[in-house]
């Protein structure tokens, strides 16, 4: 009997909480007093978790909106679905100064924050309805944003990655004993294992980052990636061919990279310098794969080239479950990507 994919967050979920920073108490008092005319508003939205710079794009929207309704002296409580389809052809003639007029996509936003904003009068009963909700902006594509990777050149890509060796002639060995070849080892045997997490379990560099050692599940041959702000949490298989390498990185190689650094890490992956930035471990990760194959463009890239290959054998809401995709219309969107790769192999074998 198959067991059940879980879409959803429940109760239960093993969603970590990030510690709130200094930083980010200022940000978000900042903005308050920035856009205190809306300030109940802000507090919604940041409750519902989304950042301080999606908060301001929000309410900026928003208080264009309020003041074309003072305009055209309408209530906000008393607008209708036909004052919203007044507003999007009023933003359709709007001319910016090159010339140009505005975009589907940024009157799509626009209606965005605006449902939000409606929302959040019914929650806090200041509106009996949203208006917004059977608006929907015709025109309004995703773009094909990266040259999608085929599962040969993807697997290749992991298997021809190259660790340092040891030298076998004993006269040549010194070289073996400096710590900086075996760091340059260290570090290998770590990456190889982040992209192969990259290539066979789609993860992206925020979850990279966030994994912890607990989070393996060797004797099941699993990985847990725990749920965030824009993702869902899910469980993954190891491919087998990935084992190996995982189980050699968590019970020696992580050791000897902290024993190095002389500084403990919760952290699946450490770095060898004294920063704790993520960053760094990619940015010299993807200077090597663009090295062993200049196609290669971001991680991004190869998370989209793992998610499309996966949709041509999974059925859209298991790929939903295995890409972490808080709703199932992320993942159509690599659909698009799916069918560009199907024409270019019609206009390549069926030219006519």
């Amino acid at each position: 009997m198959k067991s059940k994919i879980k879409l959803g967050k429940t109760k239960d979920s093993r969603i970590r909480k990030q510690s709130v920073s200094a930083v980010d108490l200022q940000e978000t008092e900042a903005l308050k007093e920035e856009l205190k005319s809306q300030k109940e508003f802000v507090q919604y939205l940041l409750l519902k978790g989304y950042s301080t710079k999606t908060t301001k794009v929000y309410v900026k929207d928003v208080e264009r909106f309020i003041h074309w309704a003072e305009k055209e002296k309408i209530e906000i409580q008393q607008i209708s679905y036909g004052d919203i389809l007044h507003y999007i052809q009023e933003k359709k003639k709007q001319v910016y100064g090159n010339g140009q007029t505005i975009k589907q996509r940024t009157i799509s936003t626009n209606i965005n924050s605006i449902k939000h904003y409606f929302n959040y009068l019914a929650i806090t009963n200041q509106s009996l309805e949203n208006p917004t909700l059977q608006i929907k902006i015709r025109g309004v594509r995703r773009k094909k944003l990266y040259q999608i990777l085929s599962k040969q050149e993807l697997e290749t890509l992991f298997s021809n990655f190259e660790i340092p060796e040891k030298n076998t002639c004993p006269e040549r060995s010194r070289r073996d004993n400096q710590n900086w070849f075996k760091a340059s080892i260290l570090a290998s045997k770590r990456n190889k294992v982040i992209l192969g997490l990259m290539i066979y379990q789609a993860l992206g560099t925020t979850e990279l980052s966030r994994l912890e050692v607990k989070d393996i599940k060797l004797r099941e041959g699993k990985i847990f990636i725990a749920g965030t702000r824009r993702s869902n949490e899910r469980e993954l298989k190891l491919e087998s061919h990935q084992i190996m390498d995982v189980m050699e990185y968590q019970l020696k190689t992580r050791n000897e990279i902290i024993e190095l650094r002389g500084k403990e890490s919760e952290k699946l992956f450490v770095s060898l310098g004294q920063s704790d930035e993520f960053r760094s471990i990619v940015s010299k990760l993807m200077q090597k794969l663009r090295k062993q194959k200049s196609k290669i463009q971001s991680i991004q890239q190869i998370r989209t080239s793992a998610i499309t290959h996966w949709l041509k054998i999974h059925n859209l809401r298991q790929v939903q479950y295995m890409a972490g995709h808080r709703y199932v219309s992320s993942t159509e969107a690599y659909l698009v990507n799916d069918l560009d790769d199907l024409m270019e192999d019609i206009a390549k074998y069926h030219p006519l």
